[in-house]
């Protein structure tokens, strides 16, 4: 699986002073960027890490937007923290003062349910206007978290994918119904992770990112480093074919 289908390439990535190839628009009231070919039919959907819209995370979802030549895709990632998110100033919680902006942060803009009951909104709002038929979720950090939420029964979603995931648990393993692919970094319970894997039913992919810090595909990706730029780029193209395989 790590090795790139001939119909998957990630294009060049850029390490300093991206410029995004989409646009914004407005989903449920909501500034959300898209990128992709307006003709596509499959819809991913990227819910950001806390740290909201970075350059890291619009270049990975125009790479998820143009890597597969075989397959196109729209690709959406909303605002849901509308404006406000977490200050990236606050990771790692080394202090106490961090870490209580964090836990405010978590118990309030990024408590799971206020993200998770708009997804359907979304996704409604977006068919109605994008003629999307078919959905894949992505998500980052706090948004993997989402997307283990989002993948139970009756989701809407047809594969999944959790990029260095907060609040792994096992409990919502169970419970996943569709193809899930997860890729932790150093930095996450190397025993929740497995827990998890242990617990799942579906088809699934467990590749870490040993030499990898929490956030290194989005915004903390520091994609100066020759090795983070290169982990970078395997890890989106896992996921170019973990959708091509699964949508």
């Amino acid at each position: 699986m790590s090795q790139s289908h001939a119909c998957c390439t990630v294009p060049p990535v850029v390490d300093n002073g991206y410029k995004e190839k989409g646009e914004y628009i407005t989903i449920d009231g909501m500034k959300t960027y898209v990128t992709g070919s307006s003709d596509a039919k499959t819809g991913l959907l990227v819910i950001y890490d806390i740290f909201g819209f970075f350059p890291q995370t619009l270049q990975g979802a125009d790479i998820l937007a143009y890597g597969d030549k075989e397959k196109q895709y729209q690709v959406f990632m909303p605002d849901f923290f509308e404006g406000s998110p977490a200050d990236i100033s606050w990771y790692p919680p080394d202090t106490d003062e961090k870490g209580k902006k964090l836990g405010e942060f978590f118990n309030t803009q990024a408590a799971p349910p206020k993200t998770l009951n708009r997804i359907p909104n979304v996704l409604k709002e977006i068919e109605s206007q994008r003629g999307i038929s078919e959905w894949g979720i992505v998500g980052y950090c706090w948004g993997g978290k989402i997307v283990n939420l989002t993948s139970q029964e009756g989701t809407a979603f047809k594969a999944a994918a959790a990029c260095h995931p907060a609040m792994v648990d096992a409990n919502d393993a169970p419970g996943v119904k569709i193809p899930f692919a997860m890729l932790p970094s150093k930095d996450e319970p190397k025993e929740d992770v497995e827990k998890w894997q242990q617990a799942i039913k579906v088809k699934n992919i467990v590749q870490w990112w040993p030499n990898q810090v929490h956030g290194f595909m989005a915004a903390r990706s520091d994609l100066k480093d020759p090795a983070v730029k290169a982990d970078y780029e395997k890890a989106y193209a896992l996921l170019l074919n973990f959708f091509h395989e699964h949508l």
